[in-house]
């Protein structure tokens, strides 16, 4: 499992409008989304589901986005601004050990880690913050592309997340060829 950060200027390749037609954030997320919501996001890049989950948790719900990049949660703070969303998001840069969310303990409805589980060098501490974040009952989704990781290593991934305390969910959505996916829950 690589510890590589994606460069922030590949963040502008993936808000090509192309994506959707593979990766529609609407569909994917829409199971999980529901009006009122706090979502937590990290790896948010420059807000490719950032902006969708903000609008699908409506003017009461809050989607907490965390970058270790600054240069991408800039280019998201631009174009939340401009989709009228920015007062739904939680912008928070990782400064130093884990993803700074310890305020949000027990706070957090749904969490999704999309394409970046595999950039995380220490996936316990990274589980285990998710999980503490996590509602009773909360949910995160994982998805890795199968270019970056291997069936083995989503298997490792799985495994570390279990031992914090998550358990495998029921995946409402079809797979897709290109991906792994898991949805795990917090214990009720």
């Amino acid at each position: 499992m690589a510890d590589r950060i994606c460069p922030y200027w590949v963040g502008y390749l993936l808000l090509n409008p192309l994506r959707k037609l593979l990766e529609n954030p609407d569909k994917i997320l829409r199971p999980f989304v529901q009006e009122g919501m706090k979502v937590l996001e990290p790896g948010c890049g420059m807000g490719y589901f950032t902006l969708p989950l903000a609008r699908m948790v409506g003017p009461n719900g809050q989607v907490v986005a965390v970058d270790i990049q600054q240069k991408m949660l800039s280019a998201l703070e631009r174009r939340a601004r401009k989709a009228g969303v920015l007062n739904r998001i939680d912008l928070r840069q990782i400064e130093s050990e884990g993803l700074g969310v310890e305020d949000l303990s027990g706070k957090v409805d749904f969490a999704v880690a999309f394409h970046m589980v595999h950039e995380v060098p220490d996936q316990a501490s990274f589980f285990n913050d998710i999980k503490n974040a996590l509602k009773p009952g909360g949910s995160i989704l994982i998805v890795e592309p199968k270019g970056h990781v291997s069936e083995a290593d989503f298997g490792k991934t799985i495994s570390i997340a279990e031992k914090t305390g998550l358990k495998p969910g029921i995946l409402p959505l079809p797979h897709k060829a290109g991906e792994r996916k898991a949805l795990l829950n917090k214990k009720v």
